[in-house]
């Protein structure tokens, strides 16, 4: 039986999610599409070759007959009331990140899905895909290291659009650092605090950049993360886990070694699509077998709900200097899967 999905949001995300199902994944189809910009949403389907249903808005997608499940590839601040709708109408979505823009936003969402009584949700934090990211967890769950102490990471992006500013850098970057460590380490956050060092004259004006997020989780492992969005030289994704008896870190994307002129080099990906396009294929493999049985699976809105509670934090210590307290409620035994 083929799954019928229907798009909310046909930007590049939701294109390139439409171009995955279409071309590369098996299993599903897209029935439908919406955007605010309808003449973006009709464009997006004859590259495609699609004939999928045109709605105006989320909600009237949601309600037809016509679409089994949802994706929500729209901007952040629409997300909330389409992934609400689609929980009450009992249908199987995936949300990009920001499950929504704020934690009580997010909260809303989990109380939906928890009434409703059936996990219904899947978070866009596709890093839990990657493969590094996975034999990294393989070498911290055998305990191939010890019990985690540290961890080191960086979040680099060659450059950023004038319309970045300093918060985005945790709502929009290090969120994904934020839920990753929490799957990698099994572990929540304590405290939070932001430092900043000398600010990079390829920084636009209004944006604060580099700056380093320093996280305490609960067992007492100490994070620190360099988030430089303006760095030049590429793409560039670090993680190392520094445990009792021995360290892991994450590997590099593969490349080709050469030679040549005097020098011994490899390539660094400029764009993140690149380096987590497998990750992306993967993910959606995961909630489209999931939603054809009616559930949901991979990250949580649970998890997409912590992660909005650590930004938060994280945005109030950019702005206070001090060290923030992350409280988080809780978990509903719903979620305990």
């Amino acid at each position: 039986m083929t799954l019928n999905i229907g798009v909310i949001g046909t930007g590049a995300i939701g294109r390139d999610h439409m171009r995955r199902i279409t071309q590369t994944l098996s299993g599903a189809r897209i029935s439908a599409v919406s955007d605010v910009n309808r003449a973006a949403a009709e464009a997006s389907l004859a590259p495609l070759g699609l004939d999928a249903e045109v709605f105006a808005t989320g909600p009237e997608l949601i309600a037809s007959p016509n679409v089994d499940a949802v994706l929500v590839t729209s901007f952040g601040a629409a997300h909330e009331p389409d992934v609400v709708a689609a929980v009450k109408a009992g249908k199987p979505v995936f949300c990009e990140k920001p499950l929504a823009t704020t934690a009580q936003g997010c909260r809303n969402i989990v109380e939906a899905e928890v009434a409703g009584g059936r996990r219904l949700v899947q978070v866009g934090f596709m890093r839990r895909y990657d493969a590094g990211y996975r034999m990294l967890k393989q070498v911290i769950d055998k305990d191939g290291v010890g019990a985690p102490l540290m961890v080191h990471a960086a979040h680099r992006n060659p450059t950023v659009a004038s319309n970045y500013v300093t918060e985005m850098a945790i709502h929009d970057t290090l969120i994904h650092e934020i839920d990753v460590f929490r799957w990698l380490l099994d572990d929540d956050y304590k405290t939070v605090q932001v430092v900043f060092p000398r600010r990079s004259p390829n920084a636009h004006e209004g944006l604060r950049d580099p700056q380093i997020v320093l996280i305490e989780t609960v067992k007492g492992v100490r994070i620190d993360v360099e988030i430089f969005v303006n760095c030049v030289y590429g793409y560039d994704i670090q993680c190392e886990v520094v445990g009792e008896t021995g360290l892991a870190r994450l590997p590099e994307p593969m490349s080709i070694q050469s030679r040549s002129g005097a020098r011994l080099s490899n390539p660094i990906l400029t764009d993140w699509k690149d380096r987590f396009i497998d990750a992306y294929d993967v993910e959606l493999r995961d909630f489209i077998d999931a939603a054809s049985k009616g559930t949901a699976a991979g990250p949580s809105s649970w998890d997409g709900y912590a992660a909005a509670v650590a930004a938060d934090a994280c945005v109030e210590a950019q702005t206070s200097g001090q060290i923030v307290a992350v409280t988080m409620p809780q978990k509903p035994d719903f979620y305990n899967f």
